[in-house]
């Protein structure tokens, strides 16, 4: 297969990791034969410094062109001026939108090699294995929003919204994921208070019933699933939910295995290119030092090769040798705890020497 992979290395630590994507993309290419193009373009905060956009057209164009894009991290302490124009997250949101990009696909996971790095107890995290399906292109974050003066100085407001079809869409998506995993399905609203989440409830509860009998469904409210996470997080397979919950949901459940540095995601629309990344942002603080943890990019681009090109057992090669490295004992600053830590590219090269 020839396939065309936009690479946006962005800010901080990004194009240190994605060079080590790159990297094991390029071994799995020439062990089977693929021919991968992986040209680079700007987006964030380097992209508003040299263009004024945080995603020039080009970008955009390029990534609507490709089979998949492979994401670093965008923004860095030099873009958080708040009376600023534009922000490199403005980027992120607008490839999101454009793409199309309605579903996050987020899976954490424990590696039993790193259980003691979590700050939970061995016995609560072990055999934690989740998936989380965060609606990402409707809700809060894209309704109207603004303020208006008020007797106290002012007033904001930001609209939840959703629609029918856009729950309908997601919770598809989750519900064929839980169908390829263990059968279980949670779907966390706030129906209690929001109106928005009553129709959530509705949709989904129809969506599930009717197309989707054989899974184990149930609806935990968002508060609860923050208490559950901490608690009892082996009892969850695919959760799903709007955007501002899976935001902070899966953030909070990215600490369960003990380090940001080994969660990927994707992003994916009903066609088209999906948005494949880490979860960990930018670390502007260790930006340049050659010590940030790449094997969450790598397993994004596993993910890559998985969802947006159906190659199922090169992206098992690229999991399993990112086992077999960790259980060689090979740790990044941030999982080696009081023990021998190596570089980014030293990582890389173990990935690829695994590969």
């Amino acid at each position: 297969m020839h396939a065309t992979i936009v690479l946006l290395p962005g800010d901080g630590i990004g194009p240190e990791i994605v060079a080590q994507g790159k990297r094991v993309l390029e071994v799995i290419a020439k062990r089977t034969g693929h021919s991968f193009e992986m040209p680079e373009h700007a987006i964030g905060g380097n992209a508003i410094d040299s263009c004024g956009d945080p995603l020039p057209e080009e970008t955009l164009n390029a990534c609507r062109k490709s089979n998949a894009v492979l994401l670093g991290a965008v923004g860095g302490p030099k873009w958080d001026d708040p009376t600023a124009k534009t922000r490199p997250e403005a980027g992120l949101l607008r490839i999101r939108k454009e793409l199309g990009l309605f579903a996050n696909l987020r899976p954490t996971k424990t590696w039993d090699e790193l259980l003691d790095a979590s700050p939970l107890k061995r016995e609560i995290v072990a055999g934690t294995d989740i998936l989380f399906v965060r609606e990402l292109t409707g809700g809060i974050y894209f309704g109207e929003s603004g303020r208006r003066p008020h007797p106290s100085g002012e007033e904001a407001w930001n609209v939840m919204i959703y629609s029918t079809g856009e729950i309908e869409r997601v919770v598809r998506v989750a519900a064929d994921a839980a169908r390829k995993r263990r059968g279980k399905l949670t779907m966390v609203d706030k129906a209690n208070v929001l109106e928005a989440s009553r129709l959530w409830r509705q949709v989904a509860e129809r969506v599930v019933r009717t197309e989707y009998p054989d899974l184990q469904y149930n609806v935990v409210l968002v508060d609860s699933m923050a208490m559950h996470l901490i608690s009892k997080p082996r009892e969850f397979d695919v959760v799903v939910t709007e955007n501002l919950f899976g935001d902070i949901l899966t953030d909070e459940a990215s600490m369960l295995p003990g380090s940001l540095g080994l969660l990927p995601s994707a992003s994916i629309g009903a066609s088209g290119p999906g948005l494949f990344e880490p979860i960990h942002g930018s670390a502007p603080d260790i930006a340049g030092k050659n010590i940030a943890n790449p094997l969450a990019t790598i397993l994004a681009a596993a993910m890559m090769l998985r969802y947006s090109m159906s190659m199922n057992a090169e992206a098992d090669a690229i999991e399993e040798a990112v086992s077999r490295v960790l259980k060689a004992g090979h740790r990044t600053k941030d999982i080696a705890g009081t023990g021998t830590s190596i570089s980014t590219t030293e990582m890389g090269d173990f990935v690829v020497g695994m590969l």
